[in-house]
């Protein structure tokens, strides 16, 4: 892994207060590009017609060796699009793959020599990517190889599939493509399956203990703090995959909070109030444990309330609650460029927040439909093609089934988060406040863990990285294989795993990227032996779960994951 292939992961980037802006608005085009951007576009081009008369005439000659079968244009290693061998071994195909590839490519030059604003310019390359990406041959069901040979193989039976899966998805929301079979889990059986018992339960949040399988364990517990969208088992997926499961199998005593769904009842709660749910779980977790203090991991926006909370503390005097600070794929200094950060802006954040002001909410099937639309070829048309042009039925995987299971953020949330991130406020000590403490990120002094995906597009690593340097403790930085959410998905099991880690944490990435070694296997061992030696000894696993003040409610994974 090069420095250079990984700027280029992270110029594509899509930081959450883009998601958050984006998502509360109507229209895809509407919610990823704003207006006044092709207006600026047209009057560059107007301005240069040298420019696409020169960009006209190359086209016009590459044609020409096209048609005549001179050309050696082909996709590039990594595009999927065109691997079938139809694309190569017919001549129709071929030339209209190669025309497709060319013209696509001279758009995005085109766009790279007008003379535009920076953020123009950013926006105007996304602009041409979403229709470059959209107007591939490989989405046109006559011109693609796959199409005609699963209606062959199935005697037109593909198209009817096809038809039949279009039409359902078209008719609710999200709108795209289906991206998982959900028949195949079960949540409480195959999924979210970890023995353990609900021991608290808030308006806000369940919190779940996992039953021990070891002798002994850790003196010090773990409690996971999962995002507010989707629900909590991303930590919890099948048998063998789940995060959850394997740190219980290593000693550790381990607490999940599972937040509600909320709805338009829920409306008001903000920062303050999650930041309260979060000090309940942690007071809740001491007590069960007898542990004067727990380990505190955070995945994704669960970092911030998180972080803002262990500030909190520290203002108080009570940082001792807290034995270890941990985030995964969280950003905190949502400063820095990148192709979607231009699409940020505090107009389009206004007219987000009034927008789930009026709802009540931030649905997340809006939340997950410009997020398949950050990564068209992955998750829109890699499943058209599968779905609608093969007619086949989508995969069974536990990662996606989590995806789909989306849920709200109520409007006070989203308007916190949206006024947060716009204005960076983590990243300016006292700029934010929380239960009425002003933030200070340095303050926090504990020891904390920070893991991050490579490729991660919503969270990139450089951005996950800065909060090495907000942080008042010793840091230790872990880069693992994979995006935003199979970075996390990580089982021993998995023979490709590797990650990145140093020993020191220099302000610059890049130079952290120089000093770091690659480690194969999966980062969830390099976090066990790094909680086991935060610990404080072990001691005699519980025979059961709860306690007196928090008796067992009932069998986990609870009720508020069945939620819709």
């Amino acid at each position: 892994m090069s420095s250079s292939i990984d700027k280029d992961v992270a110029d594509v980037a899509a930081p959450v207060e883009m998601l958050l802006t984006r998502a509360a608005k109507g229209g895809v085009w509407r919610r990823l590009i704003p207006g006044r951007t092709a207006g600026h576009t047209v009057v560059s081009l107007a301005n240069r017609p040298e420019l696409l008369g020169r960009r006209v005439t190359g086209l016009a000659s590459e044609y020409a060796r096209i048609v005549t079968g001179k050309s050696s244009i082909g996709p590039g290693a990594g595009d999927r699009r065109f691997t079938d061998p139809g694309w190569s071994g017919n001549p129709l195909f071929k030339k209209l793959m190669q025309a497709y590839l060319i013209s696509a490519e001279s758009a995005r030059s085109l766009v790279d020599e007008l003379e535009l604003e920076p953020r123009d310019a950013e926006r105007a390359r996304f602009a041409v990517d979403l229709i470059a990406d959209a107007a591939s041959p490989s989405n046109i069901a006559p011109v693609n190889p796959l199409f005609w040979k699963a209606l062959l193989d199935t005697g037109g039976a593909s198209a009817v599939r096809g038809l039949r899966n279009l039409v359902s998805d078209v008719s609710s929301a999200p709108r795209v493509p289906t991206m998982v079979d959900t028949s195949s889990f079960r949540v409480g059986q195959n999924i979210a399956a970890a023995p353990g018992s609900v021991v608290l339960r808030t308006p806000q949040f369940e919190l779940l203990q996992y039953s021990p399988v070891t002798p002994t364990v850790g003196v010090t517990p773990l409690l996971i703090v999962p995002p507010v969208i989707n629900k909590y088992y991303l930590v919890e997926l099948s048998p063998g995959r789940s995060l959850v499961e394997y740190l219980v199998s290593m000693g550790q005593q381990v607490f999940v909070m599972s937040w509600r769904n909320p709805d338009v009842r829920h409306r008001e709660w903000g920062f303050d109030v999650y930041g309260e749910a979060v000090g309940a779980a942690i007071d809740a977790t001491l007590s069960i444990s007898g542990a004067p203090s727990a380990h505190l991991l955070s995945l994704c926006s669960g970092g911030a309330l998180s972080a803002m909370y262990a500030s909190h503390l520290a203002a108080l005097g009570k940082q001792e609650k807290v034995a270890t600070f941990s985030l995964a794929v969280a950003v905190l200094d949502q400063s820095g460029g990148g192709t979607l950060n231009a699409l940020a802006d505090k107009e389009g954040a206004a007219d987000a927040v009034r927008a789930s002001q009026e709802r009540g909410y931030l649905d997340g099937s809006a939340l997950a439909e410009v997020f398949a639309w950050l990564r068209p070829n992955d998750l829109i048309w890699n499943y058209w093609v599968n779905n609608y042009l093969q007619g086949r039925p989508a995969p069974a995987f536990d990662i996606l089934f989590w995806n789909a299971d989306t849920t709200r953020m109520t409007a006070g949330l989203h308007r916190d988060f949206i006024h947060m991130f716009v204005e960076n406020k983590l990243a300016r000590p006292g700029a934010a406040r929380m239960l009425g403490s002003p933030v200070d990120l340095s303050t926090i002094t504990v020891d904390s863990y920070i893991v991050a995906g490579v490729s991660d597009h919503i969270c990139p690593w450089e951005s996950c990285y800065r909060s090495t340097a907000m942080l008042g403790g010793k840091t230790r930085f872990v880069l693992s294989r994979s995006g935003h959410v199979a970075c996390l998905v990580n089982p021993p099991s998995n023979t490709k795993a590797t990650f990145r880690v140093a020993e020191s944490t220099p302000t610059d990435p890049q130079d952290w990227l120089e000093l770091a070694e690659t480690r194969k296997g999966s980062w969830w061992v390099d976090y066990a032996a790094w909680l086991a030696d935060r610990n404080g000894g072990t001691i005699n696993a519980p025979t059961t779960e709860g306690d007196d003040d928090h008796p067992i409610l009932e069998a986990a994974p609870g009720s508020y994951v069945f939620d819709n």
